[in-house]
């Protein structure tokens, strides 16, 4: 017996016609034996949770305060891992087990502050809402955010350039996301034929982003406050669109 059939006499007569008598296969399939199932002795039993899991997603999550708590207080650079671990009550080696570095906890600060902005965003768009009124109301849904975590927003912009920093890779990653954010607003306005005819959407919605940051980056500095930070990139998003816009180039 072979693949859980039996062994069925050998058929008289040429092959063909064999083929041509269908009712052999009708015998052949009702003749498969049906397998056994698995004895549940050979399924590798599921260990039940210890409350280790649990217990380190509490230990994450007071990582994560503790450091947000710093960065505020003294600054990214000022803000070691050590100091880090002692906020969060633990052991300066035990805080490995959870992080590498604080660069890594700063990306998850800002990839939580970017998906917030964008959450925020989403409850109250209207797809129906012109193209430029959209791009604005995200630029402010993520302002209000960055503006309440400016040192956050300092490492961010400081780390965009300077390439060779470790959390560079990783904030440049965060700025893609959001360059693909805008995309899908511009993607939805030419939808709308709220954008010119060979209007390039990925290209644009990267002009939105930098003329953001360049905003950002006076404003990081002290050159500029925040209300004149809004200002400037509402401004920039008008002039931008007097050349992507239907209608409105030249």
């Amino acid at each position: 017996m072979a693949f859980g059939v039996r062994r069925l006499s050998r058929a008289t007569g040429p092959p063909s016609r064999l083929r041509r008598e269908l009712p052999h296969y009708a015998i052949l399939f009702a003749l498969i034996e049906p397998k056994p199932p698995l004895s549940s002795t050979r399924t590798a039993a599921l260990r039940p949770d210890d409350g280790r899991l649990e217990r380190g997603r509490r230990s994450r999550e007071r990582i994560r305060q503790s450091a947000a708590a710093l960065f505020r207080e003294r600054g990214f650079d000022g803000a070691t891992l050590r100091a880090i671990a002692e906020r969060a009550g633990m052991g300066a080696s035990s805080i490995y087990r959870h992080v590498r570095s604080k660069e890594e906890l700063l990306v998850q600060e800002l990839a939580e502050l970017q998906e917030e902005a964008w959450t925020r965003f989403r409850l109250h768009d209207d797809r129906g809402t012109p193209t430029r009124e959209r791009v604005r109301r995200f630029f402010r849904a993520q302002h209000d955010l960055l503006a309440a975590a400016p040192d956050l927003t300092v490492i961010a912009l400081r780390a965009t350039t300077h390439p060779e920093a470790r959390v560079a890779r990783r904030v440049l990653a965060l700025n893609e996301r959001t360059i693909g954010l805008l995309a899908e607003i511009l993607q939805g306005g030419r939808a709308l034929h709220d954008l010119g005819r060979g209007v390039d959407v990925i290209t644009s919605a990267r002009a939105l982003f930098h003329i953001a940051s360049g905003a950002r980056v006076s404003w990081a500095n002290g050159l500029v406050s925040e209300e004149g930070c809004r200002g400037a990139i509402d401004a920039s998003v008008d002039l931008l669109f007097r050349g992507i816009g239907a209608g409105e180039a030249g």
